[in-house]
């Protein structure tokens, strides 16, 4: 499977998108990448010689890294950046690197900023069409399989619990052994769907090929559309939450991830909207009649 073209970016996706390739950039690409990122007004205020020195590398790599973006060259590129910048307040609320001697007001923002702006920006450029066919996957699948490890865990345990209630037969997996096992019972129309932050995720990228070679259908949801699991996935979804300082990127790409199952979970509840309520009404009636007995 070929890797999915990378979006043509703009003022609003251009910061997401080159953190989604980061991993995938050579040594001094990433360099000028993490100074677009890290300081967008600054980096649009430079001319490319500028910033190739600033990165300490060439032209030629910062031009290079303008077309592996999408655009045809720096003075879009630099466009873009100012417009990211205007957007999102600046260098140091977009930066999120929380340092030794901020304070409590500054850690609050950056980590809340954090978490706001990686929702915002995944609802900006998330991919409707891999939505809505995911949506209409599960909603008819005849097994649905989570996978995730980590952060990526509780958010795979938290569809579980969602499609479950409905009605839906679906799994999450906490021993990779019993992950595998399931995934190579799969069949066509069922589902496999993997969470990864990073993409590349060892146990989790292996389920996912174990599943697609037992016809059933794949779904990726990752921050990196270049990654591993990107090759074994028939559906991507992208998130676009950023990396900070002491790991609240891992809040935040967990917080991504959460938005989009509720809408995921809405998307397929709209699809067999009385038998939703018929399942959330037994189960609640269940529940009640269980806490009533204690």
């Amino acid at each position: 499977m070929s890797l999915p073209s990378i979006e043509e970016p703009n003022d609003r996706t251009v910061l997401a998108t080159l953190r989604g390739i980061l991993p995938n950039l050579s040594p001094s690409e990433a360099r000028v990448a993490r100074a677009a990122i890290e300081h967008p007004a600054a980096s649009a205020a430079s001319t490319i010689g500028e910033l190739a020195r600033q990165c300490e590398t060439s032209e030629t790599t910062v031009i290079r890294l303008c077309r592996t973006v999408g655009f045809t060259g720096y003075p879009e590129f630099r466009l873009a950046l100012a417009g990211a910048a205007a957007a999102r307040g600046g260098d140091e609320y977009l930066s999120g690197e929380i340092l030794p001697d901020d304070s409590v007001d500054q850690v609050v923002r950056k980590v809340m900023g954090a978490d706001a702006a990686a929702i915002s920006e995944t609802a900006k450029h998330v991919s409707i069409p891999a939505l809505t066919e995911t949506a209409q996957a599960i909603g008819v699948a005849g097994r649905i399989d989570l996978y995730g490890s980590g952060a990526s865990g509780f958010v795979a345990q938290d569809l579980h619990f969602k499609l479950h209630r409905v009605g839906l037969l679906s799994f999450s997996f906490a021993d990779p052994q019993a992950a595998i096992a399931s995934a190579a019972l799969l069949a066509p129309g069922d589902i496999a769907l993997g969470l990864s932050h990073t993409g590349t995720t060892k146990d989790t990228v292996r389920y996912l090929e174990v599943a697609r070679a037992t016809g059933a259908t794949t779904v990726a949801i990752t921050n990196h559309p270049r990654s591993a699991i990107v090759q074994k996935a028939d559906i991507l979804i992208t998130t676009a939450a950023q990396e900070t300082t002491f790991r609240s990127g891992a809040m935040a790409s967990r917080i991504a991830q959460l938005t989009l199952v509720d809408v995921l979970f809405v998307l397929v509840a709209q699809q067999r909207v009385d038998a939703t309520k018929d399942a959330l009404k037994r189960t609640f009636e269940a529940v009640r009649s269980q806490q009533a007995a204690k």
